[in-house]
């Protein structure tokens, strides 16, 4: 069995640092796994560690397609399982880091085969949601309660994909998915989580984007238009970038997109925690990895479990 290092935990709470030293120690390769940072020329909002910062450690899934290129979950769980036996077939560590849990499921766990979207059965349930608000979360909790309590109930996307395929597939998703899971083998699998304190974290957050929006994104967002993409694209739907989009296009000035920015992250980085707190023989963290005390500790749980 190889051994796997995965650190994850809400974003901003230095989990690439902490995975760069890991790798630094243990002669690892970094494996990406967030949903942004897969985009090329995505790079101040979607906080990418520089080239020169990468200590000359190996990074895998970072830039890998165009801003306009579509990325699914089992793209990924591809793609990563690919990296994974590369990195294990030079006898190195791969540290798999990064906030975006969907893909580190599918990393893991696998994917299973879901019914084909039904636009039909969408806008129904929509259009129930928005006559009788709270409907969505209250049938999917009579459907398949397991799957209710990992969706938010105001998150109407969620919750309509997760009644479609329990719907059209005739059983409960979290059956379904049990059922159709691909799971990864031939790992060891340690998870380190960082879980830091939830106002000391905002606060960090609020700070980290204040720096982005004052130092280069809406910058960075002009550059990307400025080479032909649509300002319609996927990859501006993310944290951060939404709103520096709408600040550049002038719908938001930079005070009023930088403030909804904020409290997006900070409301995404405490769904983060919610998803990740579920995720099985987690070793928590209650603090930063780039602290010395949590990197200490880190280390010599790995001495220990490492061959």
């Amino acid at each position: 069995m190889q051994p796997l290092i995965v650190v994850l935990g809400p974003t901003g709470s230095g989990k690439t640092d902490l995975a760069l030293s890991i790798a630094e120690i243990f002669d690892g390769e970094i494996v990406g796994c967030d949903s942004v940072q897969i985009y090329r020329h995505f790079n101040l909002g979607a906080a990418k560690t520089p080239p020169e910062e990468r200590r000359g450690i190996p990074h895998h899934l970072i830039d890998v397609v165009n801003p306009d290129q579509s990325f699914t979950a089992g793209d990924y769980k591809s793609a990563g399982r690919s990296a994974l036996a590369d990195i294990s077939a030079l006898l190195k560590l791969p540290v798999v880091v990064g906030g975006t849990g969907f893909y580190l499921r599918a990393l893991l766990e696998g994917l299973f085969s879901a019914p084909e979207r039904d636009e039909n059965l969408r806008e129904r349930l929509a259009q129930r949601e928005t006559n009788r608000p709270g409907f969505l979360h209250r049938l999917l909790r009579r459907l398949d309660p397991t799957t209710a309590q990992r969706i938010h109930r105001n998150d109407a996307k969620k919750l309509i994909r997760a009644l479609e395929v329990s719907l059209l597939g005739h059983k409960p998703m979290s059956e379904q998915l049990e059922a159709g899971q691909d799971r990864l083998t031939g790992y060891r699998v340690i998870r380190i989580g960082l879980a830091p304190p939830r106002a000391v974290l905002n606060q960090r957050l609020d700070l980290r984007l204040e720096q982005m929006f004052h130092c280069g994104l809406l910058e960075e967002v002009r550059g990307i238009l400025a080479m032909g993409y649509s300002r319609t694209i996927k990859s501006f739907e993310s944290l951060g970038y939404k709103e520096a989009l709408a600040a550049v296009e002038g719908r938001l000035s930079v005070d009023e997109a930088l403030a909804a920015a904020q409290l997006a992250t900070r409301q995404y980085a405490k769904r983060q925690m919610t998803w990740f707190r579920r995720e099985p023989d987690v070793v928590w963290f209650e603090g930063f990895g780039e602290e010395p005390e949590i990197r200490a500790k880190t280390l010599d749980l790995l001495k220990n479990a490492l061959p």
